[in-house]
């Protein structure tokens, strides 16, 4: 343990704890933030940005992802605990059952190696649900950013409660909002190339990045100076004493039943969302990253937040982004990053309770604006315009719906249209090109067939939901070409054969005989013929076996099918 550790101080100390008090320096206004957004207290945000990270340093996969509070995260906990809240459940309870469901079911997912869920929620659903998150998001903080009473998490409930409320705004609450959203855009956009004029390009962007603490900064001593909370600013108020709490959350099992539908979702998103921003920042690390060791590791940052009086948590590509550009060693960064952070709020509560909720709003609608991919949906219409409007529907369904309503009608629409295309296996007629052993789709290119043999390409796996098809797609073949005397499927493709498959293939082996035409096959992977042995095909099979295709279109020196 001593050598390990005289070679981490060494090695990586000084780089984990530089990046560490950077992203510390960002946490403190986020966890602040998305603890208002998701309806909580603000220090329930701090309280999710300590433990959590330690846990996920120890367990998870990534060596820069910053686990905490996020926007998207904070947006599903609210949605989630509404209706709870409305039957008097408080909402720092709700949200620790929230946390402890979701951490037991990401648990739960890395015993039984459930990783590959990730898969449930495609590129179009995650872009349509981001979009729409976004845009939901922005929405419910202009209230908070204009002064005005409404609240709402999805625009029909907020025109509502802007409509009801019948309060515009609050001038010097909008002052204070706008003045930090300008200031922040601004700083995005001209902060690095100023800085740059004086400072080398890395340390001007790490100060860029940065920007949002100098914008807390000067809205808390605005505030201060002006007298703002007399003026009728709703300010972040009087923090309690810094203590982390620790206890088990609460054990209701009609609480815990009634938030389950809600946690399973919430639990999805945490995990990819979470594996894509460790996935992006190892590729460009040229690292790997562990899809079971996230899952273990957001599992326990989770559990940890539900003992330690937090909240569900996820994955920041923002704050991933900045831990690995400030240089990052080792995941020992984000406990580092968590210690940094509880020694500052020992120093900064009483300034923060100073901090205007307009500050926190802004930096809120900057931060999930700026990460919405628009040309997504436009390479989306080019590419699939089925996909497109999975997209464009997921992202309405967020906006005007919820999310747990959008993200099932996007799990839905994904498999459907898996299930369509599976359905419907390519198969092409291929001919051989020149004088060579190729063959190809003579559809697309100008290669000549065989006399008397039709050549068929299967370009899928044969599985249930396409097998019945393979029959009618021989068949339709057939009728254009009545003198075939041989059927050779080219398999190469094939890399799965399920028992509906094996019945399909048995089933035109008969048709193709009482027409006296033989089926062969050629190019069998190893794996798929095993499984045809294991089928018992022997029995009926009277074909023969090909190791090149050539080889089976010129029908010598094959092996009989035994």
């Amino acid at each position: 343990m001593s050598s390990r550790w005289q070679t981490y101080r060494r090695d990586a100390l000084r780089d984990d704890l530089v990046a560490a008090f950077i992203v510390a320096i960002l946490l403190i206004p986020q966890s602040l933030a998305y603890a208002l957004l998701a309806g909580l207290p603000p220090q329930v945000g701090v309280y999710a940005s300590l433990l959590p990270m330690a846990a996920y340093a120890l367990l998870g996969s990534s060596s820069v992802n910053s686990v905490g509070p996020v926007a998207v995260v904070a947006l599903l906990t609210a949605q989630a605990i509404a209706p709870a809240l409305a039957d008097g459940t408080p909402a720092t309870a709700a949200a620790l059952v929230l946390a402890a469901e979701a951490g037991l079911l990401l648990a739960a997912a890395a015993l039984f190696r459930l990783d590959a869920l990730a898969a449930l929620l495609s590129t179009p659903v995650l872009h349509g649900f981001s979009t729409g998150a976004a845009l939901a998001i922005t929405l419910s903080q202009l209230p908070a950013l204009l002064g005005s009473p409404a609240r709402g998490f999805t625009a029909p409930a907020l025109i509502r409660s802007w409509w009801a409320s019948g309060v515009a705004g609050h001038a010097l609450t909008a002052a204070f909002g706008l003045a930090a959203l300008a200031l922040l855009w601004w700083s995005r956009r001209s902060a690095r190339a100023l800085l740059a004029r004086w400072l080398p390009p890395h340390n001007a962007s790490l100060l860029a990045r940065c920007a949002p603490l100098a914008v807390v900064t000067l809205g808390i001593a605005l505030a201060w100076a002006s007298g703002a909370d007399a003026r009728g600013v709703a300010l972040v108020g009087t923090l309690p004493a810094f203590a982390l709490p620790l206890a088990l959350p609460p054990l209701d099992p009609a609480l815990w039943w009634r938030l389950l539908p809600s946690a399973a979702p919430l639990a999805l998103v945490t995990f990819v969302s979470s594996l894509a921003v460790s996935e992006g920042l190892a590729l460009r690390r040229r690292e790997q990253v562990d899809a079971r060791r996230e899952l273990t590791g957001l599992a326990a940052a989770d559990l940890v937040a539900a003992c330690s009086a937090g909240m569900p948590i996820g994955g920041s590509f923002s704050r991933g982004a900045l831990n690995a550009e400030a240089g990052a060693r080792t995941r020992a960064s984000g406990g580092w990053a968590a210690l940094l952070m509880a020694l500052a709020m020992l120093l900064l509560t009483a300034p923060l309770a100073w901090l205007p909720r307009a500050v926190l709003a802004a930096s809120i609608v900057l931060a999930v604006m700026g990460v919405v991919e628009w040309r997504a949906f436009a390479e989306a219409w080019r590419y699939s315009r089925a996909e497109f409007l999975v997209m464009v529907l997921v992202g309405a369904l967020t906006l005007f719906v919820g999310s747990e309503a959008a993200l099932a009608a996007g799990v839905a629409l994904s498999i459907a249209l898996l299930l369509q295309r599976s359905a419907n296996p390519h198969v092409a007629r291929i001919g051989r090109v020149g004088d060579t052993e190729h063959y190809r789709n003579v559809d697309r290119h100008a290669a000549r067939s065989t006399p008397g043999v039709l050549a068929l390409r299967i370009d899928e796996s044969l599985v249930f939901t396409n097998a019945r098809q393979l029959v009618n797609v021989v068949d339709r073949h057939l009728a254009a070409l009545p003198d075939t005397r041989r059927v050779v499927l080219l398999m190469s493709p094939v890399n799965a054969i399920d028992y509906s498959a094996l019945e399909a293939l048995r089933a035109l082996h008969d048709l193709l005989a009482e027409r006296g035409i033989r089926l062969d096959f050629t190019e069998v992977k190893g794996p798929v013929l095993d499984r045809l042995r294991a089928g018992g095909w022997a029995q009926w099979f009277r074909g023969r076996v090909f190791l090149s295709h050539h080889q089976g279109m010129l029908d010598e020196g094959g092996q009989g099918a035994a």
